[in-house]
């Protein structure tokens, strides 16, 4: 299955989302979007098919949102996209792509929802949360 993580190694949702993708036995295409960001219509379609708004995908903490004023409701889609775009710390993390769908995998198990059910095993996160059982099922 072709999958590709537009990553950033420092999160660790990303980093739990990678290791679920890995866990399901595909090794994706990983973009460390920070160094290689997505053009605009790779990021709008990306958004989209996520069924995301530009404001829902953009990034606050930790970035130069409030900074930038990027808080101001009457700014637009393309004004969003440009700052994203020069910016890619603002681009929420990580969108996945596969031809089951693209979602924005926050939570990581978010993931899931675009991935076969490949997966066996138990499957913990970083921080000690079991996501899936024994069966590779997953909780809650």
């Amino acid at each position: 299955m072709d999958v590709t993580i537009y990553h950033n190694p420092a999160c660790g949702t990303s980093r739990n989302t990678l290791a679920l993708i890995r866990h399901a036995g595909i090794e994706p295409t990983v973009i460390e979007y920070l160094q290689t960001p997505p053009s605009r219509d790779t990021l709008k379609t990306m958004i989209a098919e996520a069924g995301l708004s530009v404001r829902e995908a953009i990034r606050e903490k930790g970035t130069p949102f409030a900074e930038l004023g990027l808080d101001d409701p009457s700014l637009g889609d393309d004004q969003l996209l440009d700052a994203m775009l020069a910016q890619p710390i603002l681009i929420n993390r990580p969108f996945v792509v596969t031809p089951l769908g693209t979602r924005l995998s926050r939570p990581s198990e978010r993931v899931l929802e675009i991935l076969p059910e490949t997966l066996k095993g138990p499957f913990v996160k970083e921080d000690g949360e079991q996501v899936l059982d024994a069966e590779g099922k997953r909780l809650g």
